[in-house]
């Protein structure tokens, strides 16, 4: 199927499929790689006061002169603002230097304590997003939608059970042929709600590179390993996709997107069968498996 060049968020708005991630994207690095980014095309910048560093994300728009209108902004809530989140927000707006964000997601339903040190049982996220929400309502000057990250089947489905809820525009989650979570990307499908994959490529230095599945597709289009496992993603219905680096070159390079037939798709997303792995296990939060079917181990220790 070919590749989308953007998709249709519930709030009616244009989401680009292509955006720039900037998570582990060092000070002093990332301001250059968004200044680049948008001088070279890019459209949407994703961002989250958990990077620490909105402020240099901030910067390199600044520096790029490309307007703010033309570009779309995400950046999200930190584990230990589930609580404050209406001055999270304009902390984050200050930082990125903007009146205005495109999406704000929270970043993990796992609230928790300063520093994202342990987590805080006694904060429900749901009624994180109950907040967020109201703040989205109130303010449709500052929030042009509101969404998730690191969301599950199960996660959601409690969300959405709620009386008159915000319908999240959008579920972040990790996506690649090693960690294709197909019952996400289906359940996100049905209720409209777009996906946003990161760690395309598996995270840094990651085996899928040098898959033999992922080489042999890379020299049948002439491209490299990197533009097949983010062309992947963007081939997929209603997901968006978020290459991240800080190199000038990949950042144009990791731009390319070619369509890919529905038997090549279905010989990456089989890859999972033989190699799963995740580059951003949800354990590490303290709040074990987050409802991922494939991350339940984690919850004995609960």
């Amino acid at each position: 199927m070919p590749a989308s060049k953007s998709v249709t968020l519930n709030t009616k708005a244009e989401m680009p499929t292509v955006g720039l991630g900037t998570w582990k994207s060092k000070p002093g690095q990332v301001e250059l790689a968004v200044e680049h980014a948008l001088k070279f095309g890019y459209k949407s910048i994703d961002t989250a006061a958990a990077y620490q560093n909105e402020k240099e994300v901030g910067l390199g728009i600044q520096k790029s002169g490309v307007a703010r209108e033309s570009f779309f902004l995400t950046t999200k809530l930190d584990n230990p603002d589930h609580l404050n989140a209406e001055e999270a927000l304009e902390k984050s707006l200050n930082n990125l230097g903007t009146t205005y964000l495109d999406l704000w997601l929270m970043h993990w339903p796992a609230p928790m304590t300063p520093g994202s040190v342990a987590p805080v049982k006694t904060i429900d996220w749901l009624d994180t997003w109950k907040s967020m929400s109201k703040i989205y309502k109130a303010h449709p000057e500052k929030l042009r939608a509101i969404g998730v990250s690191n969301f599950s089947v199960k996660y959601l489905e409690r969300l959405l059970a709620e009386p008159d809820v915000v319908i999240p525009a959008v579920n972040q989650i990790e996506l690649h042929p090693s960690c294709p979570q197909q019952d996400v990307v289906d359940f996100c499908n049905k209720h409209g709600i777009v996906i946003t994959a990161y760690s395309p490529l598996g995270s840094d230095n990651s085996p899928l590179l040098k898959n033999e599945i992922v080489t042999r597709l890379a020299e049948k289009y002439n491209v490299q390993p990197a533009n097949i496992l983010v062309s992947l993603q963007a081939n997929r219905t209603g997901v968006t996709v978020l290459p991240k680096s800080v190199t000038n070159s990949r950042i144009e390079s990791n731009f390319t997107i070619v369509d890919l037939t529905e038997e090549e798709i279905a010989e990456l997303q089989s890859i999972d069968k033989t190699h799963h792995f995740r580059a951003c296990h949800p354990s590490w939060t303290g709040w074990g498996s987050l409802g991922f079917p494939d991350c339940l181990d984690s919850d004995k220790d609960q």
